[in-house]
């Protein structure tokens, strides 16, 4: 059965992944030398390389069912399961070397409502949700760490040293807002008790600090435009391997 989408049209790349066919087949080539198109026991791909990447990425952006999605690709239900499953940890962003303490990163923690009652909690905003903690690099913008994801109901204080964010960025220096009061990072300054009004250098200081921690929320709110992530359906670490590939998506484009 032929597919309505396929790779082999350019036409279809960018709305499904975000990037240009010639940096979406370089994606596949990285993906094709980490080995995701090795040769394998059992009954061959019914679709290449390529057609895979672009329906798992289709699956992520638009939330579909696979049934939904299959067809539209020429493949069956299963098919487009057994697709995602193994090809989504492909994907995913793969996990940096140690910083430089000259480097300069910025941290926020989102929620993702998942429907896994196993890795999601009740939090204030969603029914169930898991809370993500999503690192970048302050001067490029690019993701640099995600951190595992833990219920919604966690603050991110907490989050930010369980999720193994912490250890994964070591002794850069690390922005963020003021939900992370004691953790050490760079959070911007707060009145005393008693005191009704900041001093004029600590508001200058606020207002930069502002400017740059905004940075995060604008990739965060480009990472959460893929549907995949307003009403996640994956289960265990499906919702982890969803964010970290749609990160390594977002640092792809950025560098197109």
């Amino acid at each position: 059965m032929a597919g309505v989408i396929t790779a082999s049209q350019p036409s279809w790349i960018a709305p499904f992944t975000g990037l240009s066919p010639r940096s979406f087949g370089m994606s596949v080539a990285q993906l094709r030398h980490e080995g995701a198109d090795a040769v394998r026991g059992g009954r061959p791909w019914s679709l290449p390389l390529e057609d895979r990447v672009l329906l798992l990425t289709a699956y992520w952006r638009t939330n579909l069912t696979l049934r939904q999605l299959a067809p539209l690709f020429g493949a069956s239900k299963s098919a487009a399961n057994r697709i995602v499953s193994p090809l989504g940890p492909q994907l995913a962003l793969k996990a940096g070397s140690r910083f430089h303490e000259s480097t300069v990163l910025i941290v926020d923690g989102t929620l993702v409502p998942t429907r896994d009652h196993t890795v999601a909690e009740r939090s204030n905003y969603y029914r169930r949700s898991t809370n993500h903690q999503v690192v970048i690099d302050a001067d490029t913008r690019r993701v640099v760490v995600v951190g595992q994801p833990l219920p919604g109901n966690r603050n991110d204080c907490t989050a930010w040293e369980l999720s193994g964010a912490k250890s994964l960025v070591g002794t850069a220096t690390v922005i963020a807002d003021g939900g992370y009061r004691g953790t050490g990072l760079v959070i911007p300054h707060r009145r005393g008790r008693g005191r009704t009004e900041l001093p004029a250098w600590k508001d200058e200081h606020n207002a930069s600090h502002r400017e740059v921690r905004a940075r995060v929320e604008h990739v965060v709110a480009r990472v959460k435009s893929w549907k995949i992530l307003r009403a996640c359906r994956l289960k265990a670490d499906g919702v982890h391997h969803a964010m970290l590939g749609i990160a390594r998506l977002h640092n792809l484009a950025l560098t197109a």
